[in-house]
């Protein structure tokens, strides 16, 4: 490993060392950057003698050291190179540029930016131009429509990490404007708002039929998240692929990708500009994740793939991997793309979308033609077996409303009337399946649906 444009090594901690210094310069650049102590300026790993108490004099000199306010984004860890423990600490680009030591101020002795493989006085006219164009509307300038607000619910997951929450919680969390007034921020964490997130579900693979609308909200922002990945969980119905031999189920999507997903467009949505919650729709072949927003205006798509990190909502962003439900900054794509490819993603001006098609599978063909070879007649026969087989994957299948022809896909059936004489029309006056539009018969937005 070596020193890059994104990457600074340090030996030791020392009092000499100025650390606000190189963690300014990678907030003022655009792509954030790591800072290793412990590792020698050849990429030699020495160690760290005390990794936790020098961990926690870098969290707080970060945090006096520098304005704008940096909490949320920097994260202070241990990583094991070599089998030498050393600290890392991962810093992402500010959104309010510039920023600087706030002993020198906006200045060239205060103001630093990475060039190369160090840390350059950032120049006057730079530092004014940045200064000038500073984003100004976060959360945390916004003051909160409601003043009468309380946290009990925040107190709570804090408290369920071992973390007790102060008299100074309002200051430290970055819940108060300028003026120490309660902000967005507070008002989204708050125990009542009018902030709702809705997860939606239609019968199809349009929204024509909405068979579901279910809100989740009116509540702190971290309790509306539990309760929307835990409405998802229940959604994650398992597909199940049949063969002669035995019955394979996997469930729609990754869980663990989709928590990911699912907190990353409720984190990093913009609450501001458009002033619309992230919403989630599931649909009878994928789900749909929609967050407001465009990715920030220095950041680049293949950027926002490599994971680098610049949260829209740093205060929120704190919160969250205060309680755990974010881990290290930058990490969540990289776990999606495990798992999905790229091509979930979909960008335009105001949305981020990521698109997620379902695990359901075909059965096997030699059992999906339910069929047997008769070496005598040189015929083939359906038989019973097989045909017990095909329904209980249909109906399986149907609790989610399908069409006529995602019905006979899913068996890989040709022809409309066998399927309708030897499958639909059964199940229809058995009572097993029924239609979601049955004053209308031959609507063409006709779907079934398992009792």
């Amino acid at each position: 490993m070596t020193e890059t444009n994104r990457i600074e090594f340090k030996r030791e901690l020392t009092k000499d060392l100025d650390i606000e210094r190189e963690v300014v310069a990678f907030l003022n650049y655009r792509e954030g950057g790591v800072i290793y102590i412990g590792i020698d300026d050849d990429g030699s790993p020495v160690g760290v003698k005390d990794i936790d108490g020098d961990m926690l004099k870098i969290k707080d000199r970060i945090r006096m050291g520098i304005s704008p306010s940096p909490m949320g984004l920097f994260d202070v860890l241990t990583e094991e190179i070599d089998g030498v423990k050393v600290i890392k600490i991962f810093v992402s680009s500010g959104s309010e540029k510039p920023y600087c030591k706030s002993k020198y101020g906006f200045s060239e002795r205060g103001c630093f930016i990475r060039v190369g493989t160090a840390a350059e006085p950032m120049p006057t006219a730079m530092i004014e131009d940045l200064y000038a164009h500073r984003v100004r509307n976060s959360l945390r300038n916004i003051r909160s429509p409601r003043k009468n607000l309380t946290f009990r619910q925040l107190h709570i997951y804090y408290e369920s990490k071992g973390l007790i929450l102060n008299d100074h919680f309002l200051e430290n969390l970055d819940l108060l404007t300028d003026n120490d007034e309660l902000n967005y921020v507070a008002y989204l964490l708050a125990d009542e708002n009018s902030m709702s997130i809705k997860v939606a579900k239609y019968a199809g693979t349009d929204r024509d039929v909405l068979i579901a609308n279910n809100e989740y909200g009116f509540c702190s922002l971290l309790k509306a998240t539990d309760l929307v990945l835990d409405k998802l969980k229940v959604e994650n119905n398992v597909s199940s692929q049949i063969t002669y031999k035995r019955r394979i189920d996997s469930p729609l999507w990754d869980e663990v990708a989709m928590r990911e997903i699912v907190i990353n467009a409720i984190v990093h949505n913009d609450y501001y500009t458009n002033e619309v919650p992230p919403k989630f729709e599931i649909f009878s072949d994928r789900i749909e994740i929609t967050s407001a927003g465009r990715l920030p205006i220095d950041m680049t798509q293949e950027e926002f793939f490599d994971g680098i990190s610049s949260p829209r909502n740093k205060e929120l962003m704190r919160v969250f991997r205060d309680v755990d439900m974010v881990e290290a900054l930058g990490s969540g794509l990289k776990r999606i793309q495990k798992v999905y490819s790229k091509n979930i993603f979909s960008f335009t001006t105001n949305f981020i979308r990521a698109t997620i098609k379902f695990h359901i599978q075909k059965i096997d063909k030699d059992a999906s033609k339910g069929t047997r070879k008769d070496t005598r007649k040189g015929t083939r026969k359906d038989t019973r077996k097989d045909t017990r087989s095909k329904i209980e994957l249909l109906l399986d299948y149907c609790v989610v409303p399908q069409s006529l022809t995602e019905m006979m896909h899913l068996l890989d059936l040709k022809s409309r009337s066998a399927f309708v004489r030897n499958y639909l029309r059964p199940l229809l006056q058995q009572g097993k399946l029924k239609m979601t539009i049955p004053e209308q018969p031959t609507n063409r937005n006709q779907k079934y649906v398992a009792v």
